[in-house]
């Protein structure tokens, strides 16, 4: 027993020399795998079958206790008390962590100390094997070697231990759901999430009072609980989300947020951009006010853009203001619309007219959400990215050129990436001009091909028949089309963006939407735009690649010539549409 490990006032002695800790299995690069749970979740079982696959050492923690002590866990805790046991505990796991990498199941109270969870966080990959409550009882019965369960009911100690652990237990950086499955079907679950595993990515948006965490990585909703926990001020919360993602993601948030303790309400709105309207904020409003919210509770958004601008408007206003998150599921919600603050819903008269900017408390990009969406609604939030780099980014847009294909076919690592760049660049330009009150640039140049886009998108009535960043996709070759037109921007960087969009799928031209479209109608739509200034209509113009500026007194017959050459009908009639 080493001297430097033990003292006179250790509380039971420990023959820490004992322990396993140089076996040589196992590539001594990398880190440990700690499997975490409760009792009965399989730690043992699935850590030896887990050793065995990935070709690593297993060690049960609990059988380097009892070697070190000299006797079982129960005769520690009958001699030396629980206390006593952590403090023992931490000390074994500290010098099996400072071996080589390996497969290490801990027993259910390990992660719960400070130093031990800190200590794993800094040195291993942590894996919490959930269990539901019925598994565990049926799991644990009959057994008498566990300490905790001694004259206590199983079901009782465990639903107790749910309670308090679960919470704990939610900041693991993996959790995989291990119901009925086999040894092999639930080991074949861990090494998939391990294999997708990257710790997220941590943007921060610096706005003084209102700064935030944008986080972006996988498997965050299955986090949620534990990353929103530290940053709304209850753990109380009404989540806001759409038919079709609800289906999708709603049960695991909510099991997530109820493991952190949450209590939460959920209000589910139907899918499409109807649902940005005066009538449905009346009745999500009337819903949570409903559940008696109080000004402390936190509006969660899980969903799309729409999700979000609606859910961001209705905390806005309720109580004059209530917190908010931020859990977007499209890859446009997730560079765009989520970061920033703006909230709004859409009138009759136009998009996002009637709205606020409050900003959320965190935002959590889970780019695993992105897996369910079609390919059209991926390209389409690649427009926003495409444009944060046209905005001011060149080396961004020849990123873009150079890894476009892997991120719209989803391979994580370039995924991550993306979102991460966009939202870095949208972060510096809305931490710069938070509510689009600079005169010249600033926030407003975030709107590069959106006063075409909106335009295209009010004539067909938000149905679908054209996305949001298809819309942009398309007014981003017409600004720097119009921006050729008027001699700031040369025709070779528009041949240029119009080749990458092209080449990825992205429409480009008003003819590629399929429908009749007139000049006139278009330019009238225009000039509802909350960005007009004066009657004038504004643009976000090029100078070249990464080179936009404001625009604040545009010719119309200019913006009428490139229309129509981009294929609307002159006069102010137009063909009907279906």
């Amino acid at each position: 027993m080493s001297g430097s490990d033990l003292s006179r006032t250790d509380p039971f002695p420990l023959n820490l020399d004992a322990l396993r800790i140089s076996t040589g299995f196992g590539p001594h690069a990398g880190r440990s795998i700690v499997l975490i749970g409760l009792m009965g979740a399989g730690k043992s079982t699935i850590g030896r079958r887990l050793a065995q696959r990935l070709g690593l050492g297993f060690v049960d923690a609990d059988a380097e206790i009892e070697r070190a002590a000299g006797c079982s866990i129960n005769d520690v805790f009958r001699m030396y008390g629980e206390a006593a046991f952590r403090d023992g505990e931490r000390r074994v796991i500290r010098r099996l962590l400072d071996g080589p990498s390996r497969v290490l199941a801990t027993g259910g109270g390990a992660f719960m100390n400070d130093e031990t969870r800190s200590l794993i966080r800094e040195r291993a990959i942590s894996v919490w094997l959930r269990c539901s409550l019925d598994i565990l009882v049926r799991r644990v019965s009959g057994r008498s070697h566990r300490p905790l369960l001694n004259n206590t009911r199983p079901r009782e100690i465990l639903d107790r231990l749910m309670t308090d652990r679960h919470p704990v237990y939610a900041e693991a950086d993996i959790i995989v759901q291990c119901g009925d499955d086999n040894v092999d079907n639930s080991t074949t679950k861990v090494i998939e999430a391990l294999a997708l595993n990257r710790r997220p990515r941590r943007l921060p948006v610096e706005l003084g009072n209102a700064s935030y965490d944008v986080v972006i990585g996988a498997g965050l909703i299955e986090r949620a609980g534990a990353l929103l926990a530290p940053v709304v001020p209850q753990k109380r919360a009404v989540v806001v989300t759409d038919e079709t993602v609800a289906g999708l993601y709603l049960p695991s948030l909510l099991e997530s947020l109820a493991d952190s303790g949450f209590q939460v309400q959920s209000v589910v709105v139907p899918p499409g951009e109807k649902s940005k309207s005066l009538e449905e904020f009346g009745r999500v409003t009337d819903a949570i006010l409903e559940h008696g919210v109080e000004r402390r509770t936190t509006v969660i958004a899980l969903g799309g853009g729409i999700v979000g601008d609606l859910a961001g408007f209705v905390a806005a206003t309720l109580m004059r203001g209530l917190p908010f998150a931020q859990i977007p599921t499209t890859l446009l919600s997730q560079v765009d619309s989520s970061v920033g603050g703006k909230t709004g819903i859409n009138t009759p008269w136009g998009k996002n007219l009637i709205g606020a900017f409050h900003q959320p408390a965190v935002v959590l990009a889970d780019i695993s959400t992105l897996a369910t969406l079609p390919p059209r609604e991926v390209r389409a939030g690649y427009a926003e990215i495409v444009k944060s780099g046209l905005i001011g980014d060149e080396a961004l847009f020849t990123w873009c050129e150079k890894h476009g294909a892997a991120v719209l076919s989803q391979e994580p690592g370039a995924l991550a990436e993306a979102v991460e760049k966009a939202c870095a660049f949208k972060a510096a330009v809305v931490t710069k001009d938070e509510f689009e009150r600079s005169s010249e640039g600033g926030r407003a140049l975030l709107n590069l091909g959106h006063t075409f886009g909106h335009a295209l998108e009010a004539e067909l009535g938000y149905d679908g028949r054209l996305l949001h960043g298809e819309a942009v996709s398309i007014g981003l070759r017409l600004a720097f089309l119009l921006s050729v037109r008027l001699g700031y921007c040369s025709g070779a960087d528009l041949d240029r963006v119009t080749r990458h969009l092209e080449s990825n799928g992205m429409p480009v031209r008003i003819s590629d939407i399929g429908e009749h479209f007139s000049a006139e109608t278009l330019l009238h739509h225009m000039t509802r735009d909350k960005k007009m200034r004066d009657g004038r209509l504004t643009f976000v113009l090029v100078r070249g690649i990464g080179k936009a500026f404001t625009c604040r007194d545009v010719p119309v017959e200019a913006v009428r010539s490139v229309l129509i050459e981009d294929g609307c009908a002159s006069d102010a009639v137009q063909p009907p549409n279906n």
